[in-house]
């Protein structure tokens, strides 16, 4: 009995402590490396994301393989030539908001936060910093953001990195919680 009663607690505090869990499995990431005249873009429509208000900790994680672009051959050629994704078939970044306190969850708006963190692409880790929006609506947030990250740092290698496709590509964030 009295481990049915210690049961009982531990999953009521688990459940407490966790009350500002957010997650989503349908969040948006939006790639764009245009270099030259051809257009390299794709949008993941797939993107797992876990959110805790109270701490600000979240982490993102994609699969390469759910890059969608608007033809199947530079798909092909992105995920075999540049992405390797069945050797890295995913990407995943790991931080916090850190001015989180600054965020009131009990009134709606628009609020500017500051994301760092540590992103992997590639099976190569590196610290981003940026900026973003969180918008809080019936209690629910929603973030998006934007940032840059040059290619050739995470060991993605291809002759046309520089020329047809830029040396940077645009990341841009959309996850409704």
């Amino acid at each position: 009995m009295k481990k049915i009663i210690l049961s009982i607690c531990f999953l009521t505090f688990a459940f407490l402590s966790n009350a500002q869990l957010f997650a989503t499995k349908a969040g948006q990431v939006f790639f764009n490396a245009t270099g030259g005249d051809v257009k390299i873009a794709a949008v993941n429509n797939q993107t797992d994301s876990k959110f805790v208000g109270t701490t600000g900790q979240i982490i993102f994680g994609v699969l390469i393989k759910g890059f969608k672009f608007e033809n199947q051959l530079m798909e092909d050629h992105f995920n075999e030539n540049y992405m390797e994704s069945t050797q890295f078939p995913k990407a995943d970044f790991k931080g916090y908001i850190t001015n989180i306190k600054e965020v009131n969850f009990a009134k709606d708006g628009d609020y500017p936060i500051k994301v760092e963190g540590n992103l992997t692409i590639h099976g190569v880790t590196n610290k981003v910093s940026t900026e973003g929006v969180m918008q809080l609506k019936g209690g629910k947030p929603s973030i998006v953001g934007t940032f840059k990250i040059a290619i050739k740092q995470y060991g993605i290698k291809g002759s046309y990195i520089g020329d047809k496709i830029a040396s940077e590509a645009t990341i841009k964030l959309n996850c409704k919680y």
